[in-house]
Order: structure tokens, then C-alpha cells, then sequence
């Protein structure tokens, strides 16, 4: 599942009930809230909730809410009548800190509940076992990390969520945006230190690929336009949206284009599968025959008889080759996405 999040430090407005019914319309199934951020007025929390659960049950979405201490109090709802809580549109509760493991056994045979999946240990596990908690309706949800150089270490976070999925629970993590980021760092919010100012897209295929990661929330307020349209053509299309430059106006025919990967990946490149037969015909000379560095366009010449005409995107530097012209750049934030282009993965090239 992707998420995103919603923050109620500030009036509810036109443009926060848009932005939950745009992502939604691209398929996007969760959202992310909290009760409790320190530097927050709590007394205010009551009405915008009401205005988010409103827009959240219109696009049929997922809400989870994370809480701590006197959080429900303020929203006029309460840990011993959870009833009431599944009632108000709340999906899920994510509990950080203060919150017995006896309540929230109870509380998972009602409603999903949020455990901070960082500090859940062996003996948590077997207190919920013994308090007969659903398993099913318990999350294990990292947390977000606002300062930089704090975000979780990778081989660590994944060593955690292999002991998360010996234990079949499903998992949930952060990814930054690149939009509008959240006050008072303004410095992303990632899970992982190494998604930190990363495309939100390829941070979201990392965590779900390669991290064992089940839901993916972006931490922070909102996403660019470009950002967008790449979760776009993933969700609604199954294509990965990269943004270039050409080197010359003359090769922008090759390069901004519908294309697929061939079927047999490739270690050292990402092949345009019918790029070869599109471009057969073509005269094409050599032409800045430089180095290929990580994120080049390339393009073979009449030096390659056999291969003239193939299209490449270079995911690790190569040396020139005269048979080989570089056409173009990969955006620098879109290069990361050239090792999530997999067997007959289907990618498009847009202008930067």
C-alpha cells in the first residue's frame, strides 16, 4: 500500500481536502496523521480531524492516526471504548510511547493498531500473544526521522523487519517528499538516513523491494508536479517517468518517447526494446562518442551495424566507444529509478 500524510498543525483549508482527493484518484489507499506533535496547539485537533475523516471516508481511504498520552482525550474519544474510535472513520491507531501492551491487545481485536516497529522486542511480542492481541490487525510502523543524520541505518532497519516478518506482521516506513516539507526542520522525512532529499518514488520501490516493507507513507506535506506524475504512470500505468535533457534537439525523436525494457536485463544498462527496429532506417553518425557516465542517453551509430539505432540508459559508468553516441542525461533526482526498470518494465522520457 502507498500513503501519504496529512498534518493538523494548521487550519484545515481548500487546499489539504484537494490534495487527499488527487492522490487518491491516482490510487494511492492510506493516510498518515498525528495527536501529538509537540510543538501543536492539541485544543484545535477536534475540528480538523473532523474535516480530514470527512474528505478521508469521501475517497475511501485508510487513516492512521498516530497517538500518545491524553491524545484521544483532546478529540473527545478514549483507548477503553474502541468501538467508538472504529465509529469516528479512524482506521488505524499508532501507538508510540504510554499505551499498555494489555490495551493494545484489546484494542487490536477492533481496529488495526500501529506498534513502533524500531523498539518492539521479543518479550512486546509474547505479552500481546498472551493478552490474545489479533495479529492481524497489528502494524509494526517505523517512525519518520525530522533531523538529519538520525534516519534508521539500512542494514540494521532491514536485520529489524526480518525478525518483524518471522513474526508475519506486516510492516510500514517513510519516505520524504519534495514538495512542501514539514516545519520546523524542513529537512524531509524519511525512515531510512539514505532516502533522505531522494526521489520519493524511487525511495518508495527501495522500501518495498528491497526492505521487506508492506506501507509506504510520504512523511512530509507534499509532493512536486513531477513527483506526482510519476506516481501517476507507476500506479495507473505500471511505467517508470523519467525526466531528461538531449544534447542536441536532433535526437529528442530517440529519446522522449514510450519505450520497455527487453526481457533479458541487462547488468550495465536499461535496452530500449524495439529501439533498434524504430531506428534501423536512420543515419546516424558518430557523434559525442564520450565517456557513459551513470544516468547517460546513449544511442548506437552506423559503427554498429548489427545494433545501430538501440537505445540505452547507462545504470553504472562505461568507458566511450566509438560505436556509441551519448544523447542525452537522465535527470540526476531520476537516475536511482534505472535499477527498478526490471525485466519488460515499461518506462517513458519526458522533458525536463
Amino acid at each position: 500500500m502507498l500513503g501519504f500524510s496529512i498534518f493538523l498543525n494548521d487550519e484545515w483549508a481548500q487546499e489539504k481536502e484537494d490534495y487527499v482527493e488527487k492522490m487518491a484518484g491516482i490510487g494511492f489507499e492510506g493516510v498518515f496523521s498525528s495527536l501529538h506533535i509537540p510543538e501543536d496547539d492539541p485544543s484545535k485537533y477536534s475540528e480538523r480531524l473532523k474535516s480530514l475523516l470527512d474528505v478521508v471516508k469521501k475517497s475511501q481511504l485508510k487513516l492512521m492516526i498516530d497517538i500518545s498520552g491524553n491524545a484521544l482525550k483532546n478529540i473527545g474519544l478514549s483507548l477503553d471504548y474502541p468501538q467508538q474510535i472504529v465509529e469516528s472513520g479512524i482506521s488505524g491507531l499508532r501507538m508510540d510511547y504510554g499505551v499498555e501492551m494489555k490495551t493494545i491487545a484489546n484494542l487490536s481485536n477492533y481496529i488495526t493498531v500501529g506498534l513502533n516497529a524500531s523498539t518492539l522486542t521479543e518479550d512486546d511480542y509474547a505479552e500481546l500473544a498472551k493478552n490474545q492481541a489479533d495479529f492481524e490487525h497489528i502494524q509494526a510502523l517505523h517512525n519518520y526521522y525530522p533531523r538529519p543524520n538520525t534516519g534508521l541505518d539500512e542494514m540494521w532497519f532491514l536485520k529489524k523487519n526480518r525478525w518483524l516478518k518471522s513474526k508475519k506482521m506486516r510492516i510500514g516506513a517513510f519516505v520524504p517528499g519534495d514538495g512542501k516539507l514539514r516545519l520546523p526542520l524542513f529537512e524531509t522525512l524519511p525512515t531510512l538516513e539514505i532516502h533522505r532529499y531522494q526521489n520519493p518514488l524511487f525511495s518508495s520501490l527501495s522500501l518495498l523491494r528491497d526492505f521487506m516493507v508492506d506501507d509506504v507513507y510520504i512523511g512530509d506535506l507534499g509532493i512536486t508536479n513531477q513527483t506526482f506524475d510519476q506516481f501517476f504512470e507507476y500506479l495507473c500505468h505500471q511505467t517508470i517517468l523519467l525526466h531528461a535533457a538531449s544534447i542536441n534537439e536532433k535526437y529528442d525523436s530517440y529519446i522522449y518517447n514510450d519505450h520497455q525494457n527487453r526481457k533479458d536485463v541487462s547488468r550495465d544498462v536499461v535496452r530500449s526494446e524495439k529501439s533498434r527496429m524504430f531506428n534501423q532506417t536512420q543515419d546516424i553518425q558518430p557523434d559525442n562518442t564520450v565517456i557513459r557516465k551513470r544516468g547517460s542517453i546513449t544511442i548506437d551509430n552506423n559503427r554498429y551495424p548489427r545494433y545501430k539505432g538501440e537505445l540505452h540508459l547507462v545504470k553504472d559508468e562505461l568507458p566511450s566507444d566509438e560505436k556509441v553516441n551519448v544523447i542525452g542525461e537522465i535527470a540526476e533526482k531520476d537516475v536511482p529509478l534505472l535499477h527498478y526498470i526490471e525485466a519488460g518494465t515499461k518506462f517513458k522520457i519526458d522533458r525536463i
